[in-house]
């Protein structure tokens, strides 16, 4: 096994282990940082010309969008918020195809905007046990979970 393929086969299992031991928001939170990594990837290579890897990775961020982000709605939970989400998810989606068909980095640079500000308001919504600091000795209270969007909270 080459050095590079050892550093991949290392990534992809910390990875992993990282999703496989996360909440429910900081996984949704490794959705759209893994869409955004992977459409600066594809930017890059599409500068450089790199026509498969490009391709590779517009579509691993549409797979992130699709199976990850978008298939992780409730629709019937999340009502139309979730619905607006779902649409905008194809639509980011769809505008990756067009940059991939014409080698676009200025959709590519929209999609990445529309997903930094969900990214950015998913955070804000972070559960309240995440952001009020952990006292020592102090007996940890049950949070109330509110449904969100995004499946089973």
């Amino acid at each position: 096994m080459n050095m590079s393929a050892a550093i991949k086969a290392y990534s992809n299992v910390a990875i992993e282990s990282k999703a496989h031991s996360s909440d429910p928001h900081k996984l949704i939170l490794m959705l759209y940082q893994g869409a955004l990594l992977s459409i600066a990837s594809a930017k890059n290579q599409m500068m450089r010309n790199e026509i498969a890897a490009k391709g590779k990775s517009i579509s691993q961020a549409i797979s992130i969008i699709n199976d990850g982000l978008k298939a992780g709605l409730d629709l019937r939970v999340g009502g139309p918020l979730a619905q607006n989400l779902s649409d905008l998810y194809d639509y980011m989606s769809q505008r990756l195809l067009v940059a991939n068909m014409k080698n676009d980095t200025a959709i590519l640079d929209e999609v990445s905007t529309l997903l930094l500000e969900l990214r950015g308001a998913w955070e804000s919504i972070r559960p309240a046990a995440d952001q009020r600091p952990q006292q020592a000795n102090k007996p940890q209270q049950p949070s109330v979970k509110t449904p969100l969007v995004y499946g089973r909270m």
